[in-house]
């Protein structure tokens, strides 16, 4: 793609970024097949190629953002399936997130929606806000579909993806889980923000396994929100704010005690904590630690899968419909590892049809984008039950939360069931599942 950038403009980092990643796009429309909002609308402005142009306009021109382009990017999941399929390699993730900023920065949204983006931005990412927030809307969830009817479907969709019930304080950070048996090595684990709220149970999980094949496991003190929140809400300064926290908190342990790796068990953190190089590179003080620290991060399925055989306990032949997270499948390009990880302990695992879909749920895009959002879970609830898989297994709390609303069937991170197949308890929403008494159930026809 031929662009026409000042050499004043070329001067700004971020721009010359911008301008070597459009330049790449060879304008092929391979995108177009694979991204969830085109699949949807097929309008060409809401896939990543009438992105790209839109973006390209908007930055060359050095023009404030209108509501043109904001209401097509915040259509964007940042799912990456586009750069999965892109033969030019072409990197869409930091271009859409440059023009997320951008927009952020010169486009004055309507009162009410700079209400809700303050209050999500300013709520989630910190633990103790977020509990009191989800408390208040696990009271008001009974109410969701009576404000769904009268058009309130942003604060609907914040009361269906509330807790059923009040949840337990967040474990605190600072903490050390010493390895069990012949100790392996040392890891560092984030235990981030959302899922530290809405099922802590996972960080439990991952630190009963890891502890169980000898890593001592580290909550670093001032680890937290990985940042991702803000991120991708255009919250340039936020979201770098809690970058240097974290690179801040795992470096002190890496030239401390040292670390083998750092360990994300939520996929959008870890496509977010691998990025921080590149986030804080124009940062004399943090880009070579940021780097370090980004080198290290590795999501969970990583760390289990090069475990290599791992002591089985007697649990049920269970089938598992594994929905691969699109940060982890897209962002990270982890794939096969999770899925060979349960595999090796005798689940039978099943990949999902159109498996490179998003779920819809995409960090707080759920909330912001709700009929979008429930169009895109349906169609992969649909696609999950057409397994008739005894649980659904996904390695991010966003999809979790997502699909567990709405289906029957049990949704749990693999981590939790890596956990209960190597000895620990069992996850509770397998609570009615006996060990020995499922096996494999037959897809319908």
């Amino acid at each position: 793609m031929r662009t026409e950038f000042s050499l004043a403009q070329l001067a700004d980092p971020a721009i010359a970024e911008a301008d070597k990643i459009l330049r790449a796009c060879v304008h092929c429309g391979f995108c177009t097949a694979t991204c969830p909002t085109y699949v949807l609308l097929g309008d060409e402005l809401d896939s990543p190629r009438g992105r790209i142009y839109l973006i390209k306009d908007m930055l060359e021109a050095d023009r404030p953002a209108g509501p043109e382009e904001a209401k097509h990017i915040d259509r964007c999941l940042s799912c990456l399936s586009c750069m999965t399929t892109c033969p030019s390699g072409v990197h869409y993730m930091h271009l859409v997130d440059h023009a997320r900023t951008h927009i952020a920065q010169t486009y004055r949204r309507p009162w009410h929606e700079r209400a809700l983006r303050t209050l999500l931005a300013r709520t989630i990412p910190n633990p103790r806000l977020f509990r009191l927030a989800s408390a208040a809307a696990t009271l008001g969830k009974p109410l969701a579909p009576l404000l769904a009817r009268a058009g309130f479907s942003r604060v609907a969709a914040m009361l269906r993806l509330a807790p059923s019930h009040v949840l337990p304080a967040p474990t605190p950070s600072g903490r050390v889980f010493p390895a069990e048996g012949t100790r392996r090595g040392r890891v560092g684990l984030l235990s981030g923000c959302v899922q530290r709220v809405l099922s802590p149970d996972i960080n439990a999980a991952t630190i009963r396994v890891l502890t169980r094949h000898g890593y001592d496991v580290v909550l670093p003190a001032g680890e937290g929100c990985c940042g991702s929140v803000t991120h991708h809400m255009g919250d340039e300064e936020h979201a770098l704010a809690a970058a240097r926290a974290n690179v801040t908190a795992f470096a002190a342990e890496i030239d401390g005690a040292g670390l083998d790796a750092i360990v994300s068990t939520a996929s959008g953190c870890g496509t977010t904590m691998k990025d921080y190089g590149f986030m804080l590179r124009a940062d004399p003080a943090f880009a070579d630690t940021a780097a370090r620290v980004a080198g290290l991060v590795r999501d969970i399925s990583e760390v289990l899968h090069g475990l290599g055989d791992m002591k089985r306990a007697p649990v049920p032949a269970l089938s598992v419909a594994y929905q691969a997270p699109c940060s982890l499948q897209h962002g990270q390009k982890v794939v096969r590892q999770p899925k060979e990880v349960l595999a090796r302990l005798g689940f039978t695992v099943r990949d999902v049809p159109e498996g490179h879909l998003c779920c819809g749920s995409a960090g707080t895009y759920n909330i912001l984008q709700p009929d979008l959002s429930d169009r895109l879970r349906d169609r992969k609830i649909a696609n999950l039950e057409s397994l008739a898989p005894d649980v659904i297994a996904a390695g991010n709390i966003g999809c979790i939360t997502q699909l567990a609303g709405a289906t029957a069937i049990p949704v749990v991170h693999p981590v939790a069931l890596v956990d209960w197949a190597t000895g620990g308890p069992k996850p509770a929403a397998l609570a009615g599942i006996v060990a020995g008494d499922a096996s494999p159930r037959t897809p319908p026809a």
